[in-house]
């Protein structure tokens, strides 16, 4: 049957030839199409089980929910009692939720995870193994990175010949001025280490992904707990210094309280049977210098419980929906998407070669001799 072009202007009947045509001539070369597929399923498994496995543990937060925009009803009675609203006490809140997922990505934040002691499931790795030392060092890789990185190792190192070289201390971290090593493994933590927010839940979900799984699990709950403290010591930060600041002059006034009530105390004893009308003036000053001393000092004590109450009252809660578990089965790589994958592109590619590739083929052939 030979074969015919489709133009605009083709009768439907000869287009429904020449779609026949075609699969006829897709039918005739199963076989061939079947073995590239086949061969692509020995590539795709190869491909697939040269890949390390990867485990993911997630953490699912529920932060505490605030209704409404003043304090609570028993801290604002508390500051009315002291002549203080408490509504004025609490200001916008700048650290937004939607800030979480940056703020773990910073160099300060994974930089302090370096030192994190990890422990592996099979009990493999030396006692005082920490983060940093197994990114380094236990990190495995599928057989054509090594081929891939090979010349550059080379020539890196053929380039360094006859240069001194500088020997540098990477187990010294400093945040501000990591080496070309330690940037190097941040990139690559940074990468295992994502924080999503549903924004209609409002629910906080820390994923962690690592070679190993009891690895990924304590990291997941590491990284949990430095995002919450640093929630709540930012949250709290402007109420911890009003506190310290309170108990400073409450100190103060409490000291200066006792000092005049010693002072009274000793004037009284002394002008017991004194008649004099300046020692009476002396000692009506000295009780007043007592009552005021007193009031100040009563004064900052209700303000200091008022500052004890509202850095309770600041310090955000969170509720672990889904704590951080060992997974049982690797997250990727997923080898029969793989498999699937491989077979759809061989599948894809062995068709468009019996289809176009030989015609194409045959009429460049065909070009080159008439040239000639």
């Amino acid at each position: 049957m030979a074969d015919t072009q489709i133009t605009p202007n083709m009768p439907p009947q000869e287009a429904e030839i020449d779609l026949l045509a075609l699969a006829k001539k897709v039918w005739d070369a199963r076989l061939f199409i079947i073995k590239w597929v086949g061969v692509a399923i020995l590539v795709g498994l190869v491909v697939a089980f040269s890949i390390p496995k990867e485990y993911e543990t997630s953490v699912m937060l529920a932060p505490e929910s605030k209704t409404g925009s003043g304090v609570s009803g028993s801290l604002g009675s508390l500051g009315a009692l002291v002549g203080i609203n408490m509504n004025t006490m609490t200001g916008a809140d700048a650290l937004s939720s939607t800030l979480y997922p940056d703020i773990v990505k910073t160099t300060p934040f994974m930089a302090e995870l370096f030192t994190v002691p990890v422990f592996d499931l099979e009990g493999k790795l030396p006692t005082g193994t920490t983060l940093y030392n197994y990114m380094k060092e236990e990190q495995r890789a599928a057989w054509w990175s090594y081929l891939t990185a090979a010349p550059f190792k080379v020539l890196g190192w053929v380039l360094s010949i006859g240069k001194e070289k500088k020997e540098v201390d990477d187990s010294l971290i400093d945040p501000l001025r990591l080496t070309a090593e330690q940037t190097e493994i941040l990139g690559a933590l940074t990468k295992r280490i994502t924080v999503n927010i549903d924004n209609k839940t409002n629910l906080i979900t820390v994923s962690v992904s690592m070679q190993d799984p009891q690895i990924s699990a304590a990291i997941a709950d590491t990284v949990t707990s430095r995002l919450q403290d640093y929630i709540t010591n930012y949250r709290t930060d402007k109420a911890r210094n009003d506190l310290e600041f309170t108990e400073k002059i409450y100190l103060e006034a409490q000291e200066k309280y006792y000092h005049a009530q010693q002072v009274y105390a000793q004037m009284a004893d002394q002008s017991q049977n004194v008649v004099r009308r300046s020692y009476q003036t002396e000692l009506d000053r000295l009780q007043n210098e007592v009552t005021l001393t007193y009031g100040v000092y009563n004064n900052l004590a209700q303000q200091l419980q008022v500052a004890r109450a509202k850095v309770q009252e600041v310090t955000p809660v969170f509720t672990v929906v889904q704590p951080a578990v060992v997974p049982v089965r690797a997250a990727s790589p997923r080898k029969v998407m793989i498999l699937i994958g491989f077979a759809f592109l061989a599948g894809v590619a062995a068709v468009a070669w019996v289809l176009f590739g030989k015609e194409l083929i045959d009429s460049f052939k065909n070009q080159s001799s008439s040239v000639q």
